[in-house]
Parts: structure tokens; C-alpha cells; sequence
């Protein structure tokens, strides 16, 4: 294998034609770049300074700014101590899986000192996105946000707002994040809960030594500002509102939503929602001028650990008398942390466009039928050590009870290369036993799964459908399931176990939501539907990183179609070695 290996690394140095090179922009779209140097700076939160990693000394990192259609050109310079990767998380990366990101799935990580040039193509994307670290836990402070603009000629499909504003929600551990991690590895167990989550990297004045740092919107009343909301937290579902005012939704995951007004939303890490504020507090009848905006966990499963708390920032009107200025903010009223009745109530209004400019394209023909189970498991305990886990054991994840085994030479280069023995290509497409799925008494025979690299290879064009089907082994908990290089109508969703004969009757083929990450309901099922026509590697996996770690993912491999344009791009030079 190693010489295979080597063989793709001189095949990867000879190419002519580089991936930039190779593309185009669609006409009236250009090309922007960006240049990120990680780098180690050292941050203040909760009285207690740390070095963390970051891109260009910024915590959250700079915001990338385009028109839909255009090609980002970012060339990431690792001047840390690690090694790291980049991922444009919702980007759909048309034919281009090399410039996707997660280590060892698309690409071997960037070493310290070195270099690579990443190549986001945007095609139908339009809306609010986000970029991060997917290598480790470095994404705790290593992400931003990305806006992409309607083209020149066109606009928004809703008021033009007066600004817009980035708010990232995230968390804050005060120890080294990754050498927890670490440890969690070592002893199987579970890893250590954030500190605090924050708004836009702080956790807000109700945390000790946080006043002075805390997040403040500017508004005038009368006047309209889309907020562009990402959840970049590691861990947690989030619960998010601002006192006195109701947001009104326009956007999920850079696709475009009938317009929605509520008076809070539910956002699962990795997912993006554009909301409008309407600065009409007299109109509300409310005297104040200050008011927070907070972000509270929802905490789906409250059998484990989790983070309990809430971050703030302030809406403050700028154009109130001075003195009404110094008052306490009025706090919303946030659902409680373990209301899933009130995020199940908001994520079923959300509906896409489905207008002239912005049709839904909702497969009515299914190809591949895959019911994929998702459960945190264990395995056993290797070795002389005591285990930390469930039964004196390690803490493990799966879909369709198999792990995801990580290999030591990425997918897409053995799959571009033909290397044997990275992967295996017969990811199931059903569980391998079939019980009561949501049963709080699942047997302990049924805790334990298996290892294995096991890809799901798809031909070019395939319209797939997947019902994730949550387990209640050791747990029933919602999960974040995102997937790369495509995003896909969730079609249907329902709790308990996805019935084939009646629960298809339900769907949603009209205008059901666009998106790359779906939140699946504690003990409950989504289904999703997408066409197969972007070859390529793409990674699939839970949003909440330690269920990544300890393996619930899989890899779907698309094969090439017959024309030039449906074929994947040609490894452009300059991959990292791994």
C-alpha cells in the first residue's frame, strides 16, 4: 500500500492543470481569495486566559463575503503545532471533492509549517454558510461564517435589510479542549462539557469577567436586520430568542424558507438559519431600549451530562434618550432545556420557497432505500486498562451498527488511486438485526458494535432516500446528521419506529426544507431525499464531534456519469501528504 500511496503523491505533483485552473466561474461571478494563517493566540473568558487556535489571531475567524456562483480561492497556512484541515460546511464542492476537507475522508491534514490552497466552488448555494476546522476538536475556535450574496441583477426574496449581522453560537471549555479529547480516547469515556456557551465567542454579563466583552447589536427603530445565525458548538442544540421581538425566518442552511415568525428558533450544530429583526419595540409597546438576545441549550437526553447554561449578548437602540440606556435588558422567554415539544413545533413549520426563482425539486422517483439506525454503543475494553465507559467498557458510536473506523490514507485518494484495503464498499442499507428501536429497555447484547471503514458506493444520478432512525441504546437523543456535498429535502420526520408501509404516506413532496444538516427527533426518524449527481468522496456523520470520534459516520462514494461534467475533477497538485 505505501507504494501505491506514493505513487498517487508523484501522480498528485505532475499534474498540469490545477484545480482553479480547471474552473470557471459561471458568467458575472469572479474568483475572491482569502488567505488564513492558523495560529496559536491566547484568549480571555470566564477570568481564565488560554491559548487556543485560531485563523488569522481572530476568535470566531473572519467572515467570507461572495455572489452565489462565485469561486473562493483560500490558501490555509498552518503556523500551529498540529495538524489540521478546513471544511466548507454546506458548500456543495461541485465535482470538486478534493477541496472538501475532513482529514483522512477527502484529504490527508495540512502539516505545521505547510501550506494548501483550497478551492470552494459555489453554484447554487445563496444565503448563510460556515467554514471550520474538521480535524480533531480544533473547530471550537477555528470557524466563521460565510455569506453568500445573490448574484449582480438579483436580490433577496424578502425585504432588503438595513445590515446584516453574523451571530455564532459556540461554546467555551476553559481546559485544552483537544487534550481532552485525547483523554476521552485513552479511557473510552465520555469528554468533559464546555464551561459556557457563548454568542459570537462570548458567553455574555451573566458570566464572571464577562461584561466588558459582551456581544452588543446597534439597532435604530424602524429598521430591518437579517442576523445570519450558525451553530458552531461542538455539543450542543440550541434554544435561541431576543426579548420583546419575534424573528421572522427566511433561510435555512443558505437555501431560502417561506417567510416564518416566531418567537424563538431551534438550531442543531452545524446548521444555519437567516432571520429577520424588525427594530419595533415601541410598536411592541415596550419602554425599554435594552434587550438580550440568548442562546440556552436543548438537551434532548438529560440522563447525561450537559452543558446547562445560557449566553447573552444585547440589542441596545441607539436611538433612545441616553439615560434610558444604562438599564437592565429584558430577557426572553426561552423554552425549557429539555422541551422537545417546542423544538419539535418549530422545526416541522419550516417549508422551503418553493417559488418561481427558487423552485423545489423534490424527488418523486426513489432509486436507493436506505434505513440507516443510529446509536452511541460500546466496545469492549482492549489491553491491561480500566475502561471508562458503559460496563466497564468504551464508548463507541455507529450507523447501522457499524463504527467508522478512521483509516491512516483518506478515502478519496485510494478511491481516485484504486488502492486496496482502505475501505470496504458494502455499507448496509438496513440495520443487521431489527428490534424495538425506541424501546428505554433495549438488551445489553444490543449495546455493542463493530469497527469498519464501510463506504456506500452510489452510481452517478441515483435518486437516494435515508430514514436515520434513532436507537435508544444507552440513550434516545436527537442528532445533528450532516452530509457533505449535497444538500437534500427532509421529506419527513415522526418519533418512534419509521414504519415503510404507512409513515412514506406523510411526506412532504410539495416544499419540504433544503438543507445539509438534519436534526433527527429523540427516538423518532427523518427522512431526506437526494439526487446523486455530484461525484466525488462526501463524508456523512453526527454533528455532535464526539459522536464523529467515536464513529457515527460512513463515507458515500458517487461514481463518475458519461459527459466531461459529471465527472470529479482530477487531483490537483499540492495535496497534503499523509
Amino acid at each position: 500500500m505505501a507504494i501505491s500511496v506514493a505513487m498517487l503523491w508523484l501522480l498528485g505533483t505532475v499534474v498540469l492543470t490545477t484545480l482553479a485552473s480547471a474552473v470557471t466561474p459561471p458568467e458575472g461571478s469572479k474568483n475572491r481569495h482569502y488567505d488564513f494563517a492558523i495560529k496559536k493566540t491566547n484568549y480571555t473568558r470566564l477570568c481564565h486566559e488560554k491559548t487556543v487556535l485560531t485563523v488569522n489571531g481572530q476568535f470566531p475567524g473572519p467572515t467570507i463575503y461572495a455572489r452565489k456562483g462565485d469561486i473562493v480561492i483560500v490558501n490555509v497556512i498552518n503556523q500551529g503545532k498540529k495538524n489540521i484541515t478546513i471544511h466548507w460546511h454546506g458548500v456543495d464542492q461541485p465535482r470538486n471533492p478534493w477541496s472538501d476537507g475532513p482529514e483522512y475522508i477527502t484529504q490527508c491534514p495540512i502539516q505545521p509549517s505547510a501550506n494548501f490552497t483550497y478551492t470552494v466552488i459555489l453554484s447554487e448555494e445563496e444565503g448563510t454558510l460556515w467554514w471550520h476546522a474538521h480535524s480533531d476538536f480544533d473547530r471550537t475556535t477555528v470557524h466563521g461564517a460565510i455569506v453568500i450574496h445573490p448574484k449582480k441583477g438579483t436580490t433577496f426574496p424578502f425585504k432588503k435589510p438595513h445590515k446584516e449581522i453574523p451571530v455564532i453560537l459556540g461554546e467555551w471549555w476553559n481546559a485544552d479542549v483537544n487534550r481532552l479529547l485525547q483523554e476521552a480516547k485513552r479511557t473510552g469515556g465520555e469528554v468533559n462539557i464546555s464551561d459556557a456557551n457563548t454568542i459570537n465567542g462570548q458567553p455574555g454579563d451573566l458570566f464572571p469577567c464577562s461584561k466588558n466583552g459582551t456581544f452588543k447589536l446597534h439597532v435604530e427603530s424602524g429598521k430591518t436586520y437579517l442576523l445570519r445565525i450558525i451553530n458552531a458548538a461542538l455539543a450542543n442544540e440550541l434554544f435561541f430568542g431576543i426579548a420583546g421581538h419575534r424573528l421572522t425566518v427566511v433561510g435555512t442552511d443558505a437555501r431560502y424558507t417561506k417567510a416564518l415568525t416566531v418567537d424563538y428558533i431551534m438550531i442543531s450544530p452545524g446548521q444555519t438559519v437567516d432571520a429577520l429583526l424588525e427594530a419595533d419595540r415601541a410598536a411592541n409597546g415596550s419602554s425599554n431600549c435594552r434587550y438580550y438576545m440568548a442562546a440556552r441549550t436543548f438537551a434532548s437526553n438529560t440522563g447525561i451530562d450537559f452543558n446547562n447554561s445560557t449566553a447573552t449578548a444585547i440589542v441596545e437602540y441607539t436611538d433612545a434618550p441616553r439615560a434610558t440606556r444604562a438599564g437592565t435588558p429584558d430577557f426572553p422567554n426561552l423554552p425549557a432545556v429539555n422541551d422537545t415539544d417546542a423544538a419539535t413545533t418549530y422545526t416541522e413549520q419550516l417549508r422551503s420557497l418553493a417559488s418561481k426563482d427558487h423552485p423545489a425539486d423534490v424527488p418523486a422517483h426513489v432509486d436507493e432505500h436506505m434505513l440507516i439506525t443510529i446509536a452511541v454503543n460500546v466496545l469492549p475494553c482492549t489491553g491491561n486498562m480500566t475502561c471508562d465507559g458503559p460496563l466497564s467498557s468504551r464508548f463507541a458510536a455507529s450507523l447501522n451498527n457499524v463504527s467508522f473506523q478512521t483509516p491512516s490514507v483518506d478515502v478519496l485518494d485510494a478511491y481516485y488511486g484504486s488502492v486496496r484495503g482502505v475501505y470496504e464498499p458494502d455499507f448496509p442499507d438496513k440495520p443487521p438485526f431489527f428490534f424495538n428501536f425506541t424501546d428505554d429497555n433495549v438488551p445489553t447484547e444490543r449495546w455493542f458494535t463493530k469497527r469498519g471503514t464501510k463506504v456506500k458506493v452510489l452510481e452517478y444520478g441515483a435518486v437516494v432516500e435515508v430514514v436515520f432512525q434513532d436507537t435508544a441504546i444507552l440513550g434516545a437523543e436527537t442528532h445533528p446528521m450532516h452530509l457533505h456535498g449535497f444538500a437534500f429535502y427532509v421529506v419527513g420526520r415522526g418519533f418512534g419506529n419509521f414504519d415503510k408501509h404507512k409513515d412514506p404516506a406523510t411526506y412532504n413532496l410539495i416544499d419540504p426544507p433544503y438543507q445539509n444538516t438534519v436534526s433527527v427527533p429523540k427516538a423518532g426518524w427523518a427522512a431526506v431525499r437526494f439526487r446523486a449527481t455530484n461525484p466525488g468522496v462526501w463524508f456523512m456523520h453526527c454533528h455532535f464531534d464526539r459522536h464523529q470520534v467515536w464513529g457515527m459516520d460512513t463515507v458515500f462514494i458517487v461514481k463518475d456519469g458519461k459527459t466531461p461534467q459529471a465527472k470529479m475533477m482530477r487531483r490537483p497538485a499540492g495535496m497534503p501528504r499523509c
